[in-house]
């Protein structure tokens, strides 16, 4: 048996024991996994040092070694993220719906657990908390597939977990870690139903792809994140500056970051100049269309294929537009379902724009970077959902839970 049809087979007979558990016990124990993290910082660091020194040999970029590091106040908001799991209500055994029929069947409809979840994701270490947490919590196994980069910080942290657990109810196998870096163990894993019960991808559009394209086991997509922000005409200049400011350099790297600006004709002409030279203070490469290089003449031309790209780095496109259509309709050719945002001070253009906008997650006046489970107060999250069935944007504890129909009855038979 193969090391990935193994731990999966570890984690579906443990499912049905974490599926036993009430909120106490997992909230002890995920409190119990918090302070046993802070415990071992040093020893996480330490692994983590290994995959920093691995990625820089390997001509890793800079953003993408920013999301792989670690270190003492990253590992604090990783057990940070465990204990606001804590105080977040536990979803299971929650009735959906209450029907009394009138042959006196009582059906109640209740939240479950989903059973056992895979995850496969790519640099972030913090990742392989977040999804244990949740997954836990809501009484699911979890099997997780990190990706190589962050082996050594994964095996780490998922040792000092499962030290943890066999201090608390939770059955450490509940909690597995594929540790085979090659391809091959995720093309395995996307083919085993009746183990899993549900893929989870994080990553880029490429991992993302892979498994919708070619997992049997169903799949919640989590979308790359090709997000915009458009400047209408009425937009207050600070704040417009402000948010695309934000939006783009406070965390390139992550998916809710801004790859392309837009701007109405008219804000342009008085603002524009200013804002790209803000940005190229932030040393951000820009890549426009011709109207942009007048006011912004360093600026590379941007292609088709520029706008189709999530760079998660210090890139950003800008295209002039001269109305709200032309934004309307850039955004539905090139944008991935994630977040979107408008700066405007007139209200029909925003609301026109919240309700036409086809995205997990629409902005009005505030940067996309919000689009984050930890900001909407589900604690963390387990992705962010870009297609409509189950769920969609930052998925919290109710995104990890199926439903059941319970029956009650007196002896009641169908005629």
């Amino acid at each position: 048996m193969s090391e990935v049809q193994n731990k999966a087979q570890l984690a579906k007979n443990a499912a049905l024991r974490i599926g036993r558990l009430n909120t106490e016990e997992k909230n002890q124990a995920l409190l119990i996994m918090a302070d046993a993290l802070i415990r071992r910082t040093a020893d996480i660091i330490e692994a983590n040092a290994e995959d920093l020194r691995r990625g820089k040999e390997l001509g890793t970029s800079a953003s993408l070694l920013d999301r792989l590091a670690l270190n003492e106040s990253r590992i604090e908001g990783i057990a940070e993220g465990l204990r606001q799991i804590v105080e977040l209500p536990d979803p299971i055994g929650d009735t959906l719906e209450s029907i009394d029929r009138p042959n006196g069947l009582s059906i109640v409809k209740k939240r479950v657990p989903i059973g056992v979840i895979g995850i496969i994701y790519e640099a972030r270490p913090n990742v392989t908390v977040d999804a244990a947490g949740l997954c836990l919590k809501t009484g699911n196994a979890v099997v997780l597939r990190g990706g190589s980069s962050a082996l050594s910080s994964n095996r780490k942290m998922i040792e000092v977990l499962h030290e943890a657990m066999e201090r608390t109810a939770l059955p450490k196998e509940a909690l597995q870690l594929i540790e085979d870096p090659n391809r091959s163990s995720v093309d395995e894993m996307l083919k085993l139903n009746g183990l899993l019960d549900v893929i989870i991808p994080r990553g880029g559009s490429s991992l993302i792809q892979n498994v919708v394209m070619n997992a049997t086991v169903p799949v919640i997509e989590t979308g790359a994140g090709i997000c915009h922000t458009y400047l209408d005409a009425t937009a207050q200049p600070d704040m417009a500056a402000a948010i695309s400011i934000n939006a783009k350099v406070q965390r390139p790297s992550v998916c809710n970051s801004m790859e392309t600006l837009l701007v109405h004709a008219d804000y342009a002409k008085l603002h524009l100049t200013a804002l790209a030279e803000e940005f190229r203070e932030r040393n951000v490469e820009l890549r426009g269309c011709q109207r942009t290089q007048a006011f912004a003449p360093w600026a590379a031309l941007a292609s088709s294929e520029d706008y189709a790209t999530e760079y998660n780095d210090y890139i950003l496109n800008i295209k002039i537009v001269d109305h709200l259509n032309e934004a309307i309709e850039h955004i539905s050719n090139y944008g991935t379902k994630h977040s979107e945002c408008i700066v405007t001070e007139n209200e029909d253009h925003a609301s026109r724009f919240l309700q036409e906008i086809d995205a997990a997650a629409v902005y009005h006046n505030a940067s996309t970077r919000f689009t984050d489970g930890f900001e909407f107060g589900f604690g963390a999250e387990i992705g962010i959902s870009t297609q409509k069935l189950h769920a969609r944007g930052p998925m919290g504890l109710p995104a990890l839970t199926s439903s059941k129909y319970v029956i009650i009855g007196s002896g009641q038979i169908r005629e």
